[in-house]
């Protein structure tokens, strides 16, 4: 799948993504630690980020996960990343992960991505229900899970563990409609 933008476009991981991808994580890593410890750990370099890719392309095959990178259409750089993870094939079910660069937020490019990918959910894999997990204070994110139509449902106590603490979370959700 790829979609293209005036701006950005939207498709899988390739091998050739890996020293942008690193660049990407590195860079932005303070922004990124707190919620996106493990992807951020597996990108530290560009060997890291091929293997990252590696084994995202073998899950996309596998249809177990789905990642896709976010890149500017003008430099070619990954912007950011979306992934489907957590697919329940019983409860056709998917939750969202997502990050962005700093220097490419406030410009409606996640908003927009995670549109397109949340109808290739839907549409191509026959999902029924959608999950975004957000913390509280990560305001930028819950906009773009309302924006895309997500209901808050609760809080989830100690969903999350970063370090030594345990933080609550806000599960969001839609549902397709048929």
């Amino acid at each position: 799948m790829k979609v293209v933008t005036e701006s950005f476009s939207l498709e899988f991981l390739k091998p050739q993504d890996a020293q942008s991808l690193s660049r990407l994580m590195i860079s932005n890593g303070k922004r990124f630690q707190q919620y996106l410890p493990k992807t951020l750990s597996e990108n530290l370099s560009e060997a890291d980020s091929k293997n990252y890719i590696q084994r995202k392309t073998k899950q996309i095959k596998d249809k177990t996960e789905f990642t896709f990178a976010i890149k500017d259409i003008d430099s070619g750089d990954v912007a950011g990343l979306i992934i489907l993870k957590n697919i329940d094939s019983q409860l056709k079910q998917g939750e969202f992960s997502y990050c962005l660069g700093q220097k490419y937020s406030g410009k409606g490019w996640m908003t927009r991505s995670i549109k397109v990918v949340k109808a290739y959910a839907f549409n191509e894999l026959e999902l029924k229900s959608l999950q975004i997990i957000i913390h509280k204070t990560n305001l930028p994110s819950i906009q773009v899970a309302e924006k895309n139509d997500f209901i808050w449902i609760k809080t989830l106590e100690n969903e999350f563990v970063t370090g030594a603490v345990a933080l609550n979370m806000e599960l969001y959700e839609i549902q397709h409609e048929r």
